[in-house]
């Protein structure tokens, strides 16, 4: 069966571009293309999508929202088309539940080889995205409210609260055993749970619960957020 792929973008050309590209290829089926976030979720709310490939600046709902949607409905697995200027929105997609970061200027190979490992639950996060989000991790920029959260109305606008002002917090690795670190090293490659348990000789199911464990001490919720977490951390 054929991987259904929506395609959101408000630039035409790119979205007519896209779709030409993936309908070359056999393993997928463009189920349509729509211009922005709005559209994209009314379409996956009344049609079966697999993969919804989402631009992150779009007008009446950028891809953020739309990937907040998407998860919280259940209706497709989004992956983010990014440019090197979008990472304040990275950062909140990550919060949402994006499956994948990927750049426009991507190969139609690696846009192909991306939508297939995201379809087949894994996630997708470039080396330039990473190192992106990085620094961002390491600005502080983690901490801030995500883009469409406006401020308090009790809070006045040259008041900055204290987690904003303080930066984000020191990321302890102590907590975690010798194998969650190996799990958590591993995650950062990019690695699958089926992969990880052949190098470090576990069962796959081991390996789940090492990830359940790291998700459970850390609060975060998926792999790509353990990726950046344990990255983060081995840098300060």
């Amino acid at each position: 069966m054929k991987i259904r792929v929506l395609i959101a973008d408000d630039n035409s050309f790119i979205r007519e571009g896209m779709r030409i590209i993936l309908n070359s290829f056999e393993e997928f089926e463009v189920a349509e293309t729509v211009q922005d976030g709005q559209e994209a979720v009314d379409y996956c709310r009344r049609n079966p999508v697999d993969v919804a490939l989402l631009d992150v600046r779009m007008p009446n709902l950028n891809g953020v929202e739309a990937t907040r949607l998407l998860m919280e409905e259940g209706l497709a697995k989004p992956l983010i088309l990014t440019t090197f200027d979008d990472d304040e929105y990275i950062m909140d997609a990550i919060r949402f539940g994006a499956k994948g970061y990927l750049l426009k200027n991507n190969d139609p190979e690696r846009i192909r080889d991306a939508i297939k490992s995201v379809h087949y639950g894994h996630n997708v996060l470039q080396d330039v995205v990473l190192d992106k989000l990085k620094q961002s991790l390491t600005s502080g920029a983690v901490l801030r409210e995500p883009v469409t959260q406006a401020k308090p109305e009790h809070m006045p606008d040259d008041v900055t609260s204290a987690s904003e002002a303080s930066g984000p917090p020191p990321i302890d690795l102590k907590p975690f055993t010798e194998r969650e670190l190996e799990v958590m090293s591993r995650i950062a490659k990019g690695l699958s749970n089926k992969e990880i348990a052949k190098e470090i000789f576990i069962s796959e199911g081991t390996v789940a619960n090492y990830i359940t464990s790291i998700l459970n001490k850390t609060g975060l919720e998926h792999r790509t957020q353990i990726a950046i977490y344990y990255l983060t951390g081995r840098t300060r």
